[in-house]
């Protein structure tokens, strides 16, 4: 073997196996991982009557009522490697799993940066789905605290001048 045929070699084994670990690093994210970041992307991207669908116990928020607090709601999932950090699934059964992971905000000034906690999936026709409590607490729009999520708030001069 002569030895440009051992570098050509080496040089197709080097991509081979980068191809391998590129393949390897996409069927690394659970179905659990993957249904969590395609509703915060729904969810960012603005589609609330799909996002609604996509949420599981509803209870007795209809869909106009979700949209509408929804759309009031300046607080919405960063984008790329800050939308999902730290993906731990802690308990998955048939149709309920629990994960934790740090889900990082982008919107107001006030508006939580992250939050880092549990979430309850349910598995519902065929896909896991976050819980619709879980978003509209994690939007602002619910009037429930969310354990875990630091809200920064700016005080400004304004409010200390009107007074003097």
């Amino acid at each position: 073997m002569n030895g440009k045929t051992f570098i050509f070699g080496v040089f197709v084994l080097f991509i081979l196996l980068a191809g391998i670990q590129t393949v390897n690093a996409v069927e690394a994210e659970s179905p659990l991982e993957k249904s969590m970041s395609d509703t915060l992307d729904v969810w960012r991207d603005g589609r609330y009557e799909q996002l609604f669908e996509q949420l599981a116990h509803r209870g007795k928020t209809s869909r106009e009522t979700f949209v509408n607090k929804m759309r009031t709601s300046t607080t919405h999932p960063a984008c790329c490697w800050q939308k999902m950090e730290n993906f731990k699934i802690m308990n998955e059964k048939r149709t309920e799993a629990t994960v934790y992971v740090k889900i990082g905000f982008e919107g107001s000034p006030d508006a939580a940066t992250s939050t880092t906690r549990e979430f309850k999936m349910t598995h519902q026709d065929g896909v896991w789905k976050m819980q619709l409590a879980d978003v509209l607490s994690l939007a602002g729009v619910s009037g429930k605290k969310i354990k875990g999520v630091r809200r920064h708030t700016k005080k400004t001069s304004s409010h200390y001048s009107q007074i003097n």
